[in-house]
């Protein structure tokens, strides 16, 4: 009986050693054969160190060659905690704290995690790491820490062309403006620096690190001439504090001929190299003690490139578009003496709408005066001639019922009313630059395309890609469109808008020695606001455009008034 006791035990033992090893075997063969790749992945990872180079981002250069934006050298100090010695753990962390200016809790909690690496510090200057190396010498420190190389944004001219520019986050990303359109083109290739390390991340002795380096992005050659830029920007300061302008303004500059931007100003500006510093002085003061959310509105605010993001009215300078379009269609002559009538207003739908100067009426006008005194009425007469239809076509035609595509982000549409939405009041509040929204760039690429001989042409900031490598250019091609308006009528309009300027209400805009067009606008910062829009929009020589330029400036309260004229 007893015998028999043993011999099923043995049968028992030998079953279940039987079933172990087959469980084994399934084990085994499991992590071989299935999960294999995944643990071998898992140990390499372990096993080699690898260490990220930031590579250089392109240069942005002006069309002149000057240098707007580039990458300075600078370092970057990462460690490997299982490799610093524990006794010297605590120094280590106390004086990272004191050399690279971050708080001591930070560091240390680092400098004490189970991993294989942590970043202390990017983009530190090359004397603060310095003064690191030097003290790991005379603390006999080899191992745990590295100092590698790194780089950092740097802008030359500081607030010159902030918005459009833009600036890069703390892993050297474009966060706004070309910095960000051209991310892609700018950022480079990182390289590395990798080494083998035992299961714990220790050094293996003989074993070098193996170095790849960073390869630097393309440089971008932008339309912007600094000089411009600068006289724009300097001119817009003083425009918009003598006008006491509480909204700010802005100013675009632009080659009618390709499309071209030679200037693209805002006020206030900021600086590039600290963008996260405000810039009105009355926020400073109380910067610190406000909410997150309004920190970051007002933040957004500042670097908001106004020219291609905000809408407004554009108010007279509006029927440029009506007088364009009426001409073409033979409505209407430059200069027939008496074709229209100016009585203080006019009756549309049962609506009287007014001329600005009601009070004493224009009288007798040609389209020529009309345009000159910028007579509502004439203009309200016109779009009713034209009719929706016919409007709308040329809206389109001009680039109002699109974007433009100009080459950075963040830009805004029209606004406007849907064309089976329109009356006759609404069409004649059209006609004359009132009740819908359009922004600077589209009204700024209007009058490229009457200076251009009528056909329109894409605005652009930049026009070459440059390789770091052979300086090889890839010029980037300008983008023709439609044939809005004949040569003719373009003309015509110029030859009219140079009239605005000599004897109509653009005269504050003549220049001795210059042929100059222009029109002035005024218009409601919305409805019942008290707000107002000034602008001027110009083009110059008229005989041969080069350039033309868009001032608008928002709510000036200034002893000067609100008139575009003035």
């Amino acid at each position: 009986m007893g015998f028999l006791n043993i011999k099923k035990r043995l049968r028992i033992m030998l079953l279940l050693l039987l079933l172990a090893f087959l469980f084994l075997i399934i084990r085994v063969g499991w992590l071989q054969i299935i999960k294999g790749k995944f643990y071998s992945n898992l140990a390499f990872e372990q096993q080699n160190l690898d260490r990220q180079i930031t590579a250089k981002r392109g240069i942005i250069y002006d069309r002149n060659g000057n240098i707007l934006a580039m990458s300075a050298s600078s370092e970057m100090v990462t460690i490997n905690p299982n490799n610093i010695p524990k006794e010297k753990k605590e120094a280590v962390a106390k004086k990272m704290s004191e050399i690279l200016e971050i708080d001591y809790e930070k560091i240390i909690k680092k400098v004490n995690r189970n991993s294989s690496i942590e970043i202390i510090s990017k983009k530190v200057d090359k004397e603060k790491s310095n003064e690191l190396r030097k003290w790991l010498i005379e603390n006999k420190i080899d191992t745990g820490i590295n100092i590698d190389e790194d780089a950092k944004r740097y802008y030359p001219y500081s607030t010159l062309a902030s918005q459009i520019i833009g600036f890069c986050g703390s892993d050297n990303q474009g966060l706004n403006g070309i910095e960000a359109k051209y991310e892609e083109t700018l950022k480079g290739k990182a390289g590395s620096i990798s080494k083998i390390t035992d299961a714990k991340g220790k050094n293996i002795e003989n074993t070098g690190e193996n170095y790849k380096e960073a390869q630097e992005g393309n440089g971008i050659e932008m339309t912007i001439d600094s000089n411009i830029q600068q006289i724009a920007e300097k001119y817009l300061e003083e425009a918009c504090i003598d006008n006491k302008c509480t909204d700010g303004g802005n100013v675009i500059i632009m080659n009618p001929k390709n499309g071209d931007i030679l200037a693209m100003a805002t006020y206030p500006n900021y600086d590039l190299n600290n963008p996260f510093k405000i810039n009105k002085t009355e926020l400073e003061e109380i910067w610190n003690n406000l909410p997150s959310a309004e920190k970051n509105n007002n933040l957004q605010a500042m670097w908001r490139n106004k020219a291609i993001a905000d809408t407004y009215e554009p108010g007279s300078t509006f029927k440029l578009v009506t007088a364009s379009a009426s001409l073409e269609e033979g409505i209407t002559q430059t200069d027939k003496q008496g074709e229209f009538n100016c009585s203080g207003g006019i009756e549309i739908a049962g609506v009287r709408i007014k001329c600005w100067r009601y009070y004493r009426p224009h009288g007798s006008e040609s389209l020529r005066q009309a345009l000159m005194n910028s007579c509502n009425p004439v203009f309200i007469g016109l779009g009713q001639r034209l009719g929706v239809e016919k409007y709308y076509n040329y809206l389109e035609k001009f680039g109002f019922l699109h974007k433009t595509g100009i080459d950075i982000p963040g830009e805004a549409g029209s606004i406007f009313l849907a064309k089976e939405k329109v009356g006759p009041v609404e069409l004649a509040t059209i006609s004359f630059g009132q009740r819908f929204e359009v922004t600077p760039i589209q009204m700024a690429t209007m009058l490229s395309t009457i200076a251009n001989k009528g056909k329109y042409v894409k605005p652009r900031l930049v026009k070459a890609i440059i390789n770091p490598e052979t300086e090889e250019k890839t010029e980037i091609k300008t983008e023709y469109k439609n044939q809005v308006i004949s040569e003719a009528t373009s003309q015509k309009v110029l030859s009219m808008m140079e009239s605005v300027v000599s004897e109509g209400t653009g005269k504050n805009a003549k220049v001795e020695g210059y042929r100059i067009g222009g029109k002035t606008g005024t218009s409601e910062d919305g409805v019942n606001t008290g707000k107002y829009v000034t602008s001027f929009i110009g083009v110059t020589p008229i005989n041969d455009p080069q350039m033309v330029m868009l001032i608008t400036l928002y709510n000036p309260t200034g002893e000067g008034g609100h008139q575009g004229g003035a």
